[in-house]
């Protein structure tokens, strides 16, 4: 999927632009795949990123300006920058036939009838998917639309040029952890429809801290993306709000506790829990499930919404998870009953080699590589 393109060279150095870290993955290339070479994350200022947007350039330029000098990236420069909000807009569009080149400059012209944006105010990228017949078998086809208020990239430009690095391409997030969790050309999982008929497609969810991002991959393609605010830090400041305790004290208590399970068996806490957070222990749980169910009909809309619109694909009966919130103990249980799907956790890593080098950290911090790994990935392409 094209991208936000600045210049021309590759760009091995993927960015990801978190709410609560910042993350920079470098890949050098490998005999059978990239090598994983360095890896380094950072937390990001209260504040600076709201929603996956940069509000503050300065601490946000200070703080890639500590990354690059923490985790060794050296003299190298280049990044290609991840991107995620709600003021990214993705449409499958519908044109009459032309070749990129004329779609490039026809784009600017007919994308205000599909984007909710002004187009004076919007960066805009288009990519044909495919050709199809109209309804009086004219040549059509199907167009990829994204478009991004154009402050928002200005801002993430600025922070990261500030801090010395060089922009070589902008990506969206969501093709950059589909490009990691999928591998090039295998676009539907096994087994994906076991009665062997068509018209099926593949469910990928990336939960971070500050943002889910939610994508449906149809034949090889991402035909369906949208992000929402409802995330790994709303769970936490629900139980904090709810209980009485600091955001830190709650972050300890999620992902200690989790979720119960779902067949009500009892499940010892863990020995590392602080005493002061066992009393709370059992309310904790009670609040996630609550919130759980909230967030698996904000994804159920959502994967509804792409099946009202789809012609050929009939279900999702396949999902894919990645980021951090993916973590959340028993929660993949959850999700398959809310959903009536079959989930599983992503493997960013096996689309790549990790270099002996590295620590253990790398393997721990997996499922939140899947955004920075593809962003690198993208530099690989041609």
């Amino acid at each position: 999927m094209a991208a936000f393109s600045l210049g021309r060279s590759l760009a091995p150095i993927g960015l990801d632009i978190g709410t609560n870290l910042f993350r920079a993955v470098q890949l050098t290339p490998g005999s059978d795949k990239p090598v994983l070479q360095k890896y380094g994350s950072i937390k990001v200022p209260v504040g600076a990123v709201v929603e996956g947007e940069i509000v503050d350039v300065e601490a946000a330029a200070y703080a890639l300006s500590h990354l690059w000098r923490s985790a060794g990236f050296g003299s190298a420069k280049d990044v290609t920058i991840g991107v995620a909000s709600q003021r990214v807009v993705v449409r499958l569009v519908t044109l009459p036939y032309m070749d990129q080149a004329e779609l490039s400059g026809a784009i600017q012209f007919q994308a205000q009838d599909f984007i909710p944006i002004p187009v004076e105010d919007a960066i805009i990228d288009a990519q044909i998917i495919r050709e199809v017949l109209g309804v009086n078998e004219e040549r059509m086809m199907e167009v990829l639309l994204v478009a991004a208020q154009r402050d928002m990239i200005s801002n993430t430009v600025a922070a990261v040029e500030q801090a010395g690095l060089r922009p070589q391409i902008i990506d969206l997030s969501t093709f950059a952890f589909v490009r990691s969790l999928i591998p090039e050309g295998q676009f539907t999982l096994p087994d994906a429809d076991e009665e062997g008929e068509g018209g099926s497609a593949v469910g990928l969810i990336n939960i971070s801290a500050g943002l889910t991002n939610i994508v449906v991959v149809e034949e090889g393609t991402p035909r369906f993306a949208r992000v929402t605010p409802l995330a790994g830090n709303d769970l936490t400041q629900s139980m904090a709000d709810s209980l009485g305790l600091t955001f830190e004290e709650a972050e300890e208590l999620k992902i200690k506790v989790g979720l119960a399970p779902l067949d009500g068996a009892p499940e010892p806490l863990p020995e590392d829990l602080p005493e002061e957070l066992v009393p709370h222990a059992d309310a904790a749980r009670n609040i996630l499930e609550n919130q759980i169910n909230h967030f698996i009909a904000e994804i159920r809309r959502s994967l509804d919404y792409y099946l009202t619109q789809a012609t050929e694909v009939r279900n999702i009966n396949r999902l894919m998870l990645s980021g951090a919130g993916s973590q959340l103990k028993n929660f993949p249980a959850y999700l398959e009953r809310g959903l009536q799907a079959k989930v599983e956790l992503g493997q960013p890593l096996a689309a790549v080699n990790v270099a002996s080098g590295l620590t253990d950290g790398v393997a721990d911090d997996e499922m939140s590589l899947a955004i920075g790994i593809g962003l690198a990935l993208r530099g690989f392409e041609s």
